[in-house]
């Protein structure tokens, strides 16, 4: 399948901007320059980085004929109200599967969004994550058989339907950038935007090396996961298929997941007062903070995926 070829709803304002930031750059003591692709501004319902990837999820979902979509994620998930959104775009219904249980967690404002854009939330009954991947075909099948039809997305949307999405995203930064090598740091949760980068960078040629911040997972663990996705993305598209040293992950966890991290707030402090820029503290915050250890006499790119919500939360005392 050509990329062309994808089915595709448009959702985000492309492309994107690639913004330089010097005096960030001086604050974290690189000696290349800094440049931000501001991907938290591709404009559809403060979806960040999700909304290239729910280009090709809804696309899909609208080609096989599905009328709900079904995902899921913890309270304060950045993917949960994107996917409502995309949903209550195209006229479909949604419904959402949350770890936990109705309280305190449920008053998350990702939450309230994703319920204010129209999904019926289902709830697992405990905070381990892995219940919403045991409930979503539950879900499912029981829509089936209400006479729905179903168009199930993984947490995080990580699929090669969805990595699509950071495919193409590399044709973009490589115009932006032109010929000049550089490092793209990002944050890496369930794989799916590395994965797509990934897959696009070594169709380019590998000019540009891609380094992920894994948040939610052991290094090892997202690593392979991300192989395994732009493999199957580059499968997908007729692309010459990554290798393993095409992958790098390092380990930004610090506390675990959803708990912001002494040198995530440090990163994130910084940004705000260099260049105000605004990081969450579940992901990009914790992705700032590897940019040092990475960075090289070249440029560096860090590629903001969003979480202004989170962020907005954490300010407030929300933090999950």
């Amino acid at each position: 399948m050509a990329v062309g070829q994808a089915a595709r709803i448009r959702l985000a304002v492309l492309p994107t901007p690639l913004m330089p930031a010097p005096r960030l750059a001086a604050g974290l003591g690189l000696r290349g320059a800094l440049w931000i692709k501001r991907d938290d501004l591709t404009g559809f319902a403060v979806g960040g980085n999700k909304a290239r990837q729910l280009e090709f999820l809804l696309g899909e979902a609208c080609r096989v004929g599905a009328d709900v979509l079904v995902t899921g994620g913890s309270p304060g998930s950045n993917f949960l109200p994107a996917v409502a959104a995309a949903a209550a775009y195209s006229g479909l219904r949604s419904v959402v599967v949350v770890s936990g249980a109705p309280g305190a967690s449920s008053s998350h404002p990702n939450l309230a969004a994703a319920a204010a854009w129209g999904a019926e939330l289902r709830w697992t009954g405990s905070v381990d994550r892995s219940t919403i991947d045991e409930m979503l075909p539950v879900v499912a099948t029981g829509l089936a058989r209400e006479g729905s039809r179903p168009y199930v997305l993984p947490r995080g949307g990580a699929t090669a339907v969805g990595a699509t999405g950071y495919r193409l995203a590399v044709d973009e930064i490589v115009e932006q950038l032109g010929t000049v090598p550089a490092t793209v740091v990002l944050a890496c949760g369930s794989g799916g935007t590395q994965a797509g980068l990934v897959a696009g960078v070594v169709a380019h040629g590998r000019q540009v090396r891609v380094v992920g911040a894994s948040v939610s997972r052991p290094a090892g663990e997202a690593g392979e996961r991300v192989l395994g996705l732009a493999r199957e993305v580059s499968r997908r598209l007729d692309d010459p298929p990554p290798e393993p040293n095409d992958v790098r992950v390092l380990d930004a966890r610090g506390p675990g997941h959803g708990l912001a991290s002494r040198e995530g707030d440090a990163a994130a402090a910084l940004a705000l007062r260099c260049e105000g820029l605004v990081l969450d503290p579940v992901y990009t915050a914790k992705a700032m903070a590897v940019v040092p250890s990475v960075a090289t006499d070249g440029p560096t790119v860090f590629w903001h995926t969003g979480g202004l919500v989170d962020a907005v939360a954490a300010l407030l005392g929300g933090r999950r």
